[in-house]
């Protein structure tokens, strides 16, 4: 493995500049937002908030000016991706279509989608569900059996696809399926297609969190036709394809701040006058939160420069989750030693956090898939 690389130990002043804006736009939008809606965050919905930040230019950030974007530089990006989250701010409208699709059809889409659909991207109007997980093969993509028969002009898609963040609300779909027949190596035969949510033969339906959220669908494809043109790449490469993506899903803040917006309302609670125990433990958890932005920056520089950190991005994603799991229940048992009358926006903010938690460790790869590609890329198997 590529040791992970730390070239910067203060942001570019274009980075630092940008942070400041962001922040004086958060402030104002933000305002008086329910501490609830800020602790969903990346999971939060706000479609008049994600115009706003297309108009400002802060989606599709580093795509190529030709297709609406901004040829901003990824720590740039990184910057506006690390205050949005650690404000609280929604940003699951367009999450999946900037961070994964946008990068995905630059590297290998036809000129004519990158014009089509990079634009709407970039504005905040066009949103994009990821079609990767299956009954039965949760993170084992290589076990994924919707399949795309070809027919005239195109393919015919049956299958279904589950845990799909998004897909009652998204535009699109980024579908990873099966369409050629299976050889003996099990990663052949795969390829991505755009799918327009509205094609007649698609049912989606709503997998409800504890809370009675809907953040997750069950998306069924019934002889749903998918033209020719909407072929991500070449056919057969879905898996090269996909793989090229788990680096940007993986690596960012979004990895490790999904619990932020408690850490804070936790040390707003405990105040100045907390025990040594509780400093002890506010220290540990953001110690490790400056580590892992350490490695996450490191990798968007290695984006930058054209690498594919994919080892790296799981061990980050890894870690990650496992911090992100901690911040409630540490929350909680210090609140009930230290600070028993706590305020009801603290008790909002752990009430989210600790519902939602246990996903941490499943979106973006399972906790025991993560750790196998380590220990292989490792050498230990």
């Amino acid at each position: 493995m590529d040791a992970f690389e730390f070239p910067y130990t203060v942001l570019p002043q274009s980075a630092q500049a940008l942070r400041s804006e962001v922040r004086e736009f958060l402030k104002a939008e933000l305002t008086g937002r329910p501490i609830g809606d800020r602790a969903r965050s990346w999971t939060g919905v706000d479609l008049n908030f994600t115009r706003k930040l297309g108009e400002r230019g802060w989606i599709g950030m580093s795509f190529p000016k030709a297709y609406g974007g901004h040829e901003r530089s990824m720590l740039e990006r990184y910057v506006v991706v690390e205050e949005l989250l650690a404000a609280g701010a929604p940003v699951a409208a367009y999450w999946a279509a900037d961070r994964q699709v946008g990068p995905l059809l630059l590297r290998f889409g036809s000129e004519e989608q990158r014009h089509l659909f990079l634009p709407q991207i970039a504005a905040g109007e066009c949103f994009f569900c990821l079609g990767m997980s299956e009954p039965d093969s949760g993170s084992d993509l290589a076990a994924v059996r919707t399949l795309g028969t070809p027919t005239a002009g195109g393919f015919r898609v049956n299958g279904s696809k589950i845990w799909t963040s998004g897909a009652d609300r998204a535009h699109y779909m980024a579908l990873f399926c099966r369409t050629e027949p299976k050889t003996d190596d099990r990663h052949s035969g795969f390829s991505q297609l755009i799918v327009d949510m509205k094609t007649p033969g698609i049912t989606v339906r709503p997998i409800l969190e504890i809370s009675g959220r809907r953040t997750f669908n069950e998306v069924y494809f019934d002889d749903v036709f998918v033209p020719t043109d909407r072929v991500i790449g070449e056919l057969g490469q879905g898996w090269r394809q996909v793989t090229s993506e788990l680096s940007l899903e993986r690596s960012g803040p979004d990895r490790f701040l999904s619990s932020f917006v408690l850490l804070v309302e936790l040390v707003r609670e405990l105040g100045r006058s907390s025990s040594e125990k509780a400093a002890e433990a506010i220290g540990r958890l953001i110690s490790h939160i400056h580590i892992l932005r350490r490695m996450s920056l490191s990798i968007a520089n290695m984006l930058e420069n054209g690498k594919d950190p994919a080892l790296q991005a799981s061990l980050v994603k890894d870690l990650g989750a496992v911090l992100e799991q901690e911040i409630p229940e540490i929350s909680r048992l210090l609140v009930e030693i230290e600070a028993p009358a706590v305020s009801d926006d603290f008790r909002l903010a752990l009430a989210h956090t600790t519902l939602i938690a246990p996903a941490f460790s499943l979106r973006g790869g399972t906790r025991e898939i993560l750790r196998g590609m380590i220990a292989r890329g490792l050498g230990l198997r």
